[in-house]
């Protein structure tokens, strides 16, 4: 990530924290007139969620789609490619599991929230086998038009994979337009993000002025449910996999990754760490050429500590409305998640977008964003450093297979 993008993000970020706490102190000093900051107030924090609505759609479908085409080079790597992939996809379903765990666990200590200004009705029931039939769509636009982000995320990846079969010429062409669209895209999703600030302020001020000081400890709640599944996957299950798969004492992996794992926390930036991440991990004893590949596609499409961060928070917002989520609900939230992390990772915001995504999967409103958009910023630092903890797993378990195998010196 470059200086004056890793500057940009930190403006944004600070815009963001700034409107937070204005909309704390202005919600607790205007309580009494909390009907006329929903009619007058309200409606522009709508506006961005709508803006953000818009885009979510094509940006996981064009994100996604291109995510697939750039993985054409695992045909190369073979092997480690399929491997990397499958742990990937593994450690993130086993991270929101955690997630969702903990959350399920400790949500007596979410606050019920819901007020006129968070109004919303559960919708009918669906049962484990219709949730796996409507996983796959039925017509190219009806997903796009419901934002039903598991047909989409579906459909996508049936696009993708088609383009890596058709002949050269025309995938070149297809690969091409397609990174134009994404570029469209995210450039939207960047102007749309820097609206955020006003957006958090104009939803979160009603909502403050209506449920006055509860709603800012149940914030701090939160927080410490995430952290202490972050802390779980990371102890737990990391250090399960590199003691077994790799036959690395946790203690050695943890003490060796420690620079990557403060640069991560600091910057909130997995692109920015992945060369302190190859580092570490060739320190450890990890092949340059695995880590080379490994390390960027984990950055790409690797998220526990999101998938994590998306349990956690989906069970709080539906604590808010007063909601317990049903198994099948929670199944669409581990399919969302996991499936969708092939291609949001790179996105600007991506946890936010994310999120607006397993939401919508579980039919829960877009406007609980607006709870835990404003510290954001200190779930990704924990969120980000477990992502590049299991990227680096990942490139050292599978520098120890091929070792094995002979592949390798």
């Amino acid at each position: 990530m470059s200086e004056k993008k890793v500057k940009k993000k930190s403006k944004l970020t600070r815009n963001i924290l700034i409107a937070l706490v204005s909309a704390i102190i202005l919600g607790l000093l205007l309580q009494s007139k909390a009907e006329i900051l929903n009619e007058y107030i309200k409606p522009f924090g709508d506006i961005f969620l709508n803006l953000i609505k818009f885009i979510v759609t094509p940006i996981v479908f064009f994100s996604i789609i291109g995510g697939i085409v750039s993985m054409k080079d695992i045909k190369k790597v073979g092997e480690v490619g399929i491997f990397t992939i499958i742990y990937y996809f593994l450690t993130t379903s086993c991270a929101i599991v955690i997630g969702l765990g903990f959350a399920n666990i400790f949500k007596r200590v979410f606050p019920v929230i819901a007020t006129t200004n968070l109004e919303f009705e559960v919708g009918e029931k669906v049962s484990f086998m219709d949730t796996l039939v409507n996983i796959f769509p039925k017509n190219f636009l009806t997903p796009m038009v419901e934002a039903n982000m598991l047909q989409i995320i579906v459909g996508a990846m049936i696009v993708g994979f088609s383009i890596l079969l058709i002949k050269k010429e025309s995938q070149d062409k297809a690969i091409g337009a397609v990174e134009v669209l994404n570029d469209i895209f995210m450039k939207a999703m960047e102007l749309i993000l820097s609206l955020s600030p006003i957006g958090v302020f104009c939803l979160l001020v009603p909502v403050i002025a209506e449920n006055g000081a509860m709603i800012i400890g149940s914030l701090a709640s939160v927080l410490l449910v995430a952290y202490l599944a972050y802390a779980l996957h990371g102890l737990v299950v990391y250090s399960f996999t590199i003691k077994t798969l790799a036959k690395i004492s946790p203690i050695q992996f943890f003490k060796g990754m420690a620079p990557a794992i403060m640069f991560a926390f600091s910057s909130a930036s997995s692109v920015g760490t992945i060369p302190i991440n190859i580092k570490c991990c060739e320190e450890l004893g990890a092949d340059h050429d695995v880590t080379s590949f490994v390390l960027p596609l984990g950055a790409t499409i690797n998220m526990d500590g999101t998938a994590i961060y998306q349990g956690v928070c989906a069970v709080f917002i539906a604590s808010c409305y007063g909601i317990d989520l049903t198994l099948g609900q929670m199944v669409n939230i581990v399919l969302t998640a996991t499936l969708a992390s092939i291609g949001t990772a790179g996105v600007p915001g991506s946890g936010m977008i994310m999120l607006a995504m397993v939401l919508q999967s579980v039919g829960l409103p877009v406007e609980g964003i607006a709870l835990v958009a404003g510290i954001d910023r200190i779930f990704d630092m924990g969120r980000t450093t477990l992502n590049i903890t299991g990227d680096a797993t990942a490139a050292i378990i599978n520098t120890e297979r091929l070792r094995r195998k002979g592949k390798i010196a």
